[in-house]
């Protein structure tokens, strides 16, 4: 279900046009938690031709981005991507890093990612700010309907709890449509850190953040306003 229905809850957007628009100024690309493969297919529609390599820990994901060869996809998590020294730019779009749920997944991740990239490469990526307590927007009183690939109109709405100790939200999706009696429950983790929580993690890997924003427009990122914080680092 969640495969089959990700791109339709996830439609291209400007935080999608902002990673197409790294990646087409970068030789060689590896696109982290590429799910459906869909920024990667973009780009290279779009003329890349250098290399491009997506890697994902979800099968049903990345059986669809196999549709196509426009890039090398792997199946494996971040911490396990077994290149070195072979990308220019990293991303990891959607706030996939906030399904690393503790401090041993981010540095496991972030060193892996450290090891794939040239001295001087580039790793973007995206989390949500906690200081804005999205998740409490996400509750029954703000369901949204989405079509799914049969054209069936499905509602949705998300039940979350308070972050843990660790800034851990757990999420439950609820979906409800004529396919099922009754309704059909998704259930998921997302961690919520702090910009300085971000740095120090950054940084103990091999890394120096070069920019930041608080919009796809590149405004400057606010600590108390901005709902996402969008790094690009540096490897050092």
């Amino acid at each position: 279900m969640d495969a089959l229905l990700y791109d339709r809850l996830n439609p291209w957007g400007p935080g999608d046009a902002f990673y197409l628009g790294l990646v087409m100024g970068a030789e060689r690309v590896l696109d982290i938690g590429c799910g459906t493969g869909t920024i990667l297919r973009r780009a290279r529609a779009e003329g890349h031709s250098g290399r491009l390599a997506g890697l994902d820990p979800d099968p049903s994901m990345l059986d669809q981005a196999r549709d196509s060869d426009d890039a090398e996809w792997l199946l494996a998590t971040a911490a396990e991507a077994p290149w070195q020294s072979a990308f220019d730019l990293a991303i990891m779009s959607g706030n996939a890093f906030q399904f690393l749920l503790d401090d041993t997944a981010i540095r496991d991740s972030l060193t892996a990612i450290r090891r794939t990239l040239v001295d001087g490469g580039r790793f973007a990526f995206d989390t949500r700010n906690p200081a804005v307590r999205e998740w409490r927007a996400w509750n029954p009183d703000h369901p949204y309907a989405v079509v799914d690939p049969l054209g069936v109109r499905l509602r949705l709405h998300h039940e979350t709890s308070e972050p843990d100790d660790h800034g851990v939200v757990t999420v439950k999706t609820v979906f409800q449509g004529p396919h099922w009696n009754r309704p059909l429950l998704a259930s998921g983790s997302l961690r919520f850190v702090s910009p300085a929580v971000l740095d120090a993690h950054l940084e103990a890997t091999g890394f120096v953040v070069e920019e930041r924003f608080g919009t796809w427009d590149r405004d400057a990122f606010d600590a108390n306003e901005s709902r996402s914080i969008i790094t690009i680092a540096r490897a050092a």
